[in-house]
């Protein structure tokens, strides 16, 4: 008899029958340098020191779509992640990894369809099997525009840009996933836990609507949706937040779109710890906040963990403080027996009656947002931010007030404070400047222009972009002028 992988309909107890007794979680550091060459560095050492997958942090220039030598790149290059400008600056951060070993996150959504070109491109160059390529690509472009604000084109040709990506990887990287649908960031911006699970499925809905007008294999792409949810204070909320995802998705999938696909039915998920409940003042207090969060995030069966590092509310973390990190879910996965057991807190009257609440009202909030027109119009109206924004201001107001305390920010502050120092590593802005402009001296601006030109014929035809901008890469096309041909043709998006 043929052993049963999958758990039960609707997963409460997890997605797998034996969860974590068969297969710890991935274990993954979220990363970025402020050069091509600390990035590579650090991943190298990540891999070294038993991680076992890796996550790639952008610039801001690279996530908008604006090479290092724009002038709306000036004074942000390398600040919040690594800049890739060129097919060169993708090459080198993955220099002697594996590919076909390693799985790799890729945080970005506006211009997601050029950095996977990118990463297909190198792939193909170092001779890696595309069949064989595993990893997520955030992808999520909505809550961008609820969010994060990283958005460049108006959301109809975006969702366009996002389907292309699924059908692409549908038939050429079967096992990577073209989607990361983010719950972390709404939290992030001041959102509760039902408003979380409830814009982030609201998002995914749409994505899902949009595939199937465009003919996309829907059981197919639901088998590879995945999601990327906040892991925040209220332990046993969040314990039970991540056991009501996995209800909802599933019954979404085969009560909404009808696909009675138990592997479609699946919600998994990557879990990072709560950014934003990190403190500058007694920041060794993190590492506690951290650990919590990790271990709720591990009792609600999570797929895949960040754990951030102390440092991180006031800058990129250390490499030793990322270390310590990473230890925090070694020892949760390997020193307390927890992963012996399946679902070990969800016979808890509590736990159990908390997700059926969660359940309950993120269902509520989901069809609330479908009376009101649906996720794009909620988008377009504000109406979803708007919710966000009094969610924020209330959940501040609490601790003003001291209705919610933080130790050592509003209780129980101390006269020496252990602040982290700061890192300086900031790439100089003229050598970066210099790399672009040699290696814009080296190319064949005739390939260059000619692949511009078919990506403009592409993006006013109704074919799929993706292998156009591979071109592009491979003709040594720069992110920039990429991102530049797309503006011309989609316009921007304005608030």
């Amino acid at each position: 008899m043929k052993k049963k992988k999958f758990g039960n309909y609707p997963f409460d107890k997890g997605i797998y029958k034996r969860m974590y007794q068969d297969k710890l979680w991935t274990m993954r550091q979220y990363s970025g340098f402020s050069s091509t060459e600390e990035s590579n560095k650090r991943y190298l050492e990540i891999i070294q020191n038993g991680g076992t997958g890796l996550s790639v942090a952008f610039d801001l220039p690279t996530q908008m779509g604006y090479d290092s030598d724009h002038e709306m790149a000036f004074g942000e290059v390398g600040k919040s992640g690594v800049p890739i400008s060129t097919i060169e600056d993708m090459e080198a951060i993955f220099d002697k990894i594996n590919l076909e070993k390693i799985s790799v996150s890729m945080t970005i959504n506006s211009t997601a369809a050029i950095l996977l070109a990118f990463y297909i491109a190198v792939a193909k160059k170092k001779n890696f099997s595309l069949a064989k390529l595993r990893g997520t690509l955030q992808n999520d472009i909505l809550k961008e525009y609820i969010a994060r604000g990283t958005f460049i084109y108006p959301i109809n040709h975006s969702l366009r840009i996002t389907s292309d990506i699924f059908k692409y990887c549908q038939k050429n990287v079967p096992q990577f996933n073209p989607i990361s649908i983010s719950g972390y960031h709404i939290r992030e911006a001041g959102s509760t836990a039902i408003q979380e699970l409830a814009f982030t499925f609201s998002n995914a809905i749409t994505y899902m609507e949009i595939a199937k007008q465009n003919k996309i294999d829907l059981k197919q792409l639901a088998k590879k949706f995945s999601f990327f949810f906040n892991s925040h204070k209220d332990f046993f909320e969040e314990v039970a937040k991540f056991r009501a995802a996995r209800i909802i998705w599933a019954k979404i999938i085969k009560e909404h779109f009808g696909i009675d696909d138990i592997e479609a039915q699946l919600c998994r998920f990557h879990v990072q710890t709560g950014g934003s409940t990190l403190t500058a003042q007694q920041i060794d207090n993190n590492i506690t906040r951290t650990s919590l969060q990790c271990l709720a995030a591990v009792l609600g069966g999570a797929q895949s963990i960040h754990t951030n590092a102390k440092d991180e509310a006031i800058s990129l973390p250390s490499k030793e403080n990322a270390l310590t990190a990473l230890k925090i879910q070694q020892i949760i996965a390997y020193e307390t027996g927890i992963t012996n057991y399946v679902d070990p807190v969800g016979d808890s009257s509590l736990v159990s009656d908390l997700t059926k609440n969660i359940v309950k009202e993120t269902n509520k909030k989901i069809n609330e947002i479908i009376k009101k027109g649906g996720t794009i119009n909620c988008i377009e109206t504000g109406i979803i931010q708007k919710e966000i924004e009094e969610s924020a201001i209330k959940y501040q107001s609490q601790i003003e007030n001291k209705e919610k305390i933080i130790v050592g920010v509003n209780a129980f502050e101390t006269e020496l404070e252990n602040h982290a120092s700061v890192s300086s590593k900031h790439q100089d802005n003229l050598s970066r400047i210099k790399e672009l402009k040699l290696f814009k001296e080296k190319r064949n601006l005739g390939k260059v222009n000619q692949s511009l030109e078919d990506l403009k014929k592409t993006s006013l035809s109704n074919k799929n972009l993706m292998e156009s901008l591979i071109l592009c890469v491979e003709n040594l096309c720069t992110l920039g002028e990429i991102s530049d041909v797309l503006r011309d043709t989609f316009g921007v998006f304005e608030i």
